[in-house]
């Protein structure tokens, strides 16, 4: 990290003794300051930078390096609040404006960063820099047609900065132009990202995945499984953590991933002093902390768990939001759920966690994972005495800072506990909550949907990530087994679809056998959902809430269980809803369980008649039992902290849960 210097400055004349001594100190310090930064000893730069200033307090020079230091020593804040008094003694200096602005990156307070750099005059030239950070701040702030003008901007004048190739590759992945995306992330491979090639590999093989471009497939799973295993025991390093639990069938490789990326996340941490182990009182305070409080996946399952324990006198709920205000009724029925519903998008981890500090949260609960607007950095303060991740992310966080993984018995067994950073806290039926308030399906005709009337069909409406050439192949066997069959997916992009029809052909498959549902909302994709004969799941990641959407429905679902929690979760939710018949561990029991189905109608039917019953009936929808089971385990992990106990695994069917 580049420091900056002014030359040698002698002491006017005129100024009496002790000035003239006063400027000398000042300058010495700042000459040590400059060879301890040469020399990597931020912490002792930072020292001396700061006597520095201390006698010339209005010495911009002085200012800028002292705020480099503190930048570099992780006091970001306090970087900021220095470098913008060199903005306001100077607005036309362009670095304490980039300081300024990296530092409000640091802490997530991207929209104030794009807010500072727009103030540069006019007249200034632009560097290359102030364009790569403008574009940086704008994709963070989710203007990303902006941040592509920025980072075009910036390349016009350095067209081999790499992370510039990659964070376009990010924006137009989020505008949902992905071809433009994957050139963006093999334009910032070529060049090479170093220890962030791992990030942009798994961008790459991610989105391919997402649009079914399968040619180079094989091959880049390849790439990015070699640069996972040729990371460091202690590596920190960005990674699309994701796209390795999406895409691989290995807990070993998913661990060493997610534990790279889970320090990166927390790398500028500074832990909260340790809460000392004190008695519960008469309600547990709990914190969620998400950017999905809105209509999402993760709230459409939790929002009845969320309205039963606020109104749980031994419960008392914060929700600590990260994301956007999008008006919707699931955002007005969460922010009903709770004691205390606070936004906290434009604050800092440190302040987030501070909030979480001063609110007296007891369990701190993470929604979101290793996702997309994840925050684990709050985490890494150990705000609460006690972390959880749960639902938002089918595995472990890698981090060290989180204390439990809450799961069950069939998605995270604890024979499976050396594949988690965190003790396994098991709920005693499946991990996964379920609205009872969400419709059911109404009366539907396939002509209404563009379905042909007298076809079997076979329904795979997960996301196309999920797809890959190995699940194709079965599927694609499967219809050429069964005449007048058709195979049902959803459309969530414009170029899967292309893609499918073509590589069904190359299996021997008419294209036109193919259908494809547009997106529509909830209601109406739950009518339509009811006329699928059977739901054919995907591997290494399964269906999650899209399978218990196919049982709600009341449609057959068959899945392939393999090693990982993400390969787990519909054999969970099958077991739950007392089918576990429907559960296949190879891939030959999984292609004639199937093929079993469609060519039987009737015990297709039975299961039908089964799942409408088990609305009513079954554990996998028994909200009120779900929630009872969940604050039991929520106290059980509490309690070991009151009591000044390790944290350990919590298994019911060991007994050791109240």
């Amino acid at each position: 990290m580049a420091i900056h210097q002014k030359p040698v400055k002698t002491p006017n004349k005129t100024h009496n003794g002790s000035r003239a001594q006063v400027l000398r100190l000042a300058q010495h310090n700042w000459e040590s300051g400059v060879k301890y930064a040469k020399s990597g000893d931020w912490s002792k730069a930072q020292v001396a930078f700061d006597k520095a200033v201390n006698g010339q307090p209005q010495d911009a020079l002085y200012l800028l390096n002292l705020a480099r230091a503190q930048m570099m020593n992780g006091d970001a804040m306090q970087a900021h609040l220095t470098a913008m008094k060199v903005v306001a003694m100077e607005p036309e200096n362009v670095i304490a404006l980039e300081i300024a602005c990296e530092c409000l990156n640091l802490q997530n307070r991207h929209a104030e960063s794009v807010v500072l750099m727009q103030k540069l005059p006019e007249h200034v030239t632009r560097s290359a820099r102030y364009y790569q950070l403008l574009g940086e701040s704008l994709f963070s702030a989710s203007q990303h047609e902006q941040a592509i003008t920025a980072l075009f901007d910036g390349l016009g004048l350095d067209i081999d900065h790499v992370l510039s190739h990659y964070r376009l590759g990010l924006s137009f992945n989020a505008l949902g132009l992905k071809q433009e995306a994957i050139e963006c992330f093999r334009t910032a491979l070529a060049l090479g990202m170093g220890p962030g090639d791992l990030a942009a590999q798994g961008m790459l093989t991610f989105i391919e995945r997402e649009i079914c471009s399968w040619q180079h497939a094989k091959t880049d799973l390849v790439i990015l499984r070699e640069l996972a295993a040729r990371l460091p025991a202690e590596s920190m390093a960005w990674a699309s953590v994701f796209a390795h639990v999406t895409v691989t069938d290995d807990p070993q490789e998913h661990l060493r991933v997610a534990r790279s990326c889970a320090r990166f996340q927390a790398r500028l941490a500074e832990p909260l002093a340790p809460v000392a182990p004190r008695a519960l009182g008469e309600r547990l305070r709990i914190g969620f902390v998400s950017a999905d409080f809105h209509q999402h996946a993760t709230a459409i399952l939790m929002a009845e768990v969320f309205e039963q324990l606020h109104a749980d006198p031994r419960f008392e709920v914060t929700m600590y939001s990260h994301g956007p205000e999008d008006g919707s009724p699931m955002r007005e029925r969460l922010k009903l759920a709770c004691a205390k519903f606070v936004k906290v998008e434009a604050f800092s981890d440190m302040q987030v966690a501070q909030m979480v500090r001063n609110d007296g949260i007891e369990v701190l609960v993470d929604l979101k994972g290793h996702t997309r607007g994840s925050r684990l950095g709050i985490f890494g303060h150990r705000a609460a005495p006690v972390q959880a991740s749960f639902l938002g992310f089918p595995g472990t966080t890698g981090a060290d800072y989180m204390d439990y993984f809450i799961g069950d018995a069939i998605v995270s067994p604890l024979a499976h506990a050396n594949n988690y950073s965190e003790k396994l806290a098991l709920m005693p039926r499946c991990y996964q909550p379920n609205d009872r308030q969400r419709s059911k399906p109404q009366p539907c005709t396939r002509e209404e949907v563009g379905l042909p009337q007298d076809a079997l069909v076979l329904c795979g409406f997960n996301q196309p990530f999920k797809l890959s050439p190995e699940v194709f192949d079965v599927w694609c066997r499967m219809l050429r087994q069964l005449p007048g069959s058709v195979l049902w997916l959803l459309q969530w992009n414009d170029q899967s679809p292309a893609q499918l029809r073509a590589e069904a052909e190359a299996r021997g498959v008419d294209a036109s056998r193919l259908y494809f549902a547009p997106r529509v909302g909830a209601k109406e994709h739950m009518s339509r959902l009811a006329l699928a004969d059977v739901f054919i799941d995907t591997w290494p990641c399964n269906a999650h809430t899209t399978a218990s959407d196919a049982l709600w429905a009341g449609v057959p679902l068959v899945t392939y269980a393999g090693n990982t929690f993400a390969s787990r979760v519909a054999a969970s939710l099958l077991s739950d809803v007392g089918l576990p018949e429907l559960i296949t561990t190879s891939l030959a029991d999984y292609e004639a369980k199937v093929m079993q189905l469609a060519t039987d109608p009737a015990q297709r039917q039975a299961i039908r008649d089964h799942l409408v019953q088990s609305r009513g009936t079954a554990p996998l929808f028994d909200s009120h039992s779900y929630t009872r089971d969940f604050g039991r385990l929520l106290w059980a992990m509490a309690e070991r902290w009151s009591q000044g106990k390790p944290f350990e695994h919590i298994d019911p069917i060991q007994g050791n849960l109240p």
